[in-house]
């Protein structure tokens, strides 16, 4: 798809050819906005570039970031471009403060030297590191423990400080575990690596691996495996576009915590797998992962009253389903 239509609103994406990205657009899209993506295709998908049209390039070239905004005139942008990786971010620092810092202080220039002044932008629960008050508040120390959590971290530093030098309106969105796929399943989570659980545990009952692994089983919670917050992608995409409504109205920054505020541990999500795809998955026991909190859930209280966020998804049954309908219906085609 190609061109704009000029009677909606424009938003340019960052990354919007990725997994959480490219929900955004499709939510932006029947929200009456037009979104345009801006992304390097590294790890996004060409294919999930479906509510608006492409502009391929890099964070790093702020040429053609500039150009890109002349072009297309965005009221706004939504930031997802970034590595997520935690591991890699360990063993390559460089290439995290590189992309996810630098890259977003080139966006922040362009924006501003273009008269950009809104920004939603997708932050992590990865900023707070190891949580000491559960479920997690959004006025909690921030300390993280990997590169990935302070390159995202120092971003928020960053939009703070031109919020109140050139006028900035944002809001961080901090989110837990990204799980799920599109009801329709057009568009899904596809990485490569893929290190998220519920697809591995999902490929694990297709065939595709021959088990999962469980990193620790003797931690404090009830079954001895870790617990985790998990949100449907299609609610956090409605919470952007939510957010990025509430930025045009009250024209107030901050940062809100996008969660369901339970979580679910390993084994359960597991469990609840075998019951969505009726097969059974084999589970390989491993050792404690270095860094594995015990617990993350989010108190998404204040993005609730402040921008009527109502997850709709938020059963565990229901987000594995429809990340199985993606994997066999979308993923299996391609």
């Amino acid at each position: 798809m190609s061109g704009n239509n000029t009677d909606r609103p424009v938003v340019l994406v960052t990354g919007g050819a990725g997994y959480i990205g490219s929900h955004a657009c499709k939510a932006l899209s029947l929200s009456g906005y037009q979104p345009v993506v801006y992304d390097n295709l590294i790890y996004g998908h060409r294919e999930f570039v479906r509510w608006g049209p492409l502009e391929e390039g890099d964070l790093a070239d702020q040429a053609r970031l500039r150009e890109v905004f002349l072009k297309h005139r965005p009221v706004a942008v939504m930031h997802f471009a970034a590595f997520t990786y935690v591991g890699e971010s360990v063993s390559d620092p460089g290439k995290y403060y590189r992309n996810n810092v630098l890259g977003s202080l080139h966006l922040l220039e362009v924006m501003r030297e273009t008269g950009v002044q809104m920004l939603v932008f997708s932050s992590t629960c990865a900023t707070y590191g190891i949580p000491g008050t559960i479920p997690i508040p959004e006025d909690h120390p921030q300390h993280p423990i990997n590169p990935y959590g302070a390159s995202k971290l120092m971003m928020e530093r960053m939009m703070a400080d031109f919020s109140v030098a050139h006028g900035l309106n944002y809001l961080a969105l901090r989110y837990f575990n990204a799980a799920g796929g599109d009801p329709d399943a057009e568009i899904g989570e596809r990485h490569d690596p893929e290190t998220h659980l519920i697809p591995l545990v999902l490929d694990a009952a297709m065939g595709k691996r021959p088990h999962v692994t469980v990193f620790g089983t003797d931690y404090p919670t009830p079954d001895g495996t870790c617990i985790r917050d998990y949100i449907h992608v299609s609610d956090l995409a409605d919470a952007h576009v939510l957010a990025l409504e509430y930025l045009r109205r009250e024209r107030r920054s901050g940062a809100l915590n996008l969660g369901n505020g339970s979580g679910y541990s390993v084994k359960e999500v597991i469990a609840t797998a075998e019951r969505v795809t009726g097969a059974s998955i084999r589970v390989v026991l491993g050792a404690r992962r270095e860094g594995d909190p015990p617990r993350l859930v989010g108190n998404a209280v204040l993005a609730k009253s402040m921008l009527g966020w109502k997850p709709q998804y938020a059963d565990l049954q229901v987000i594995i389903r429809h990340a199985w309908e993606y994997r066999r219906r979308g993923y299996e085609h391609r």
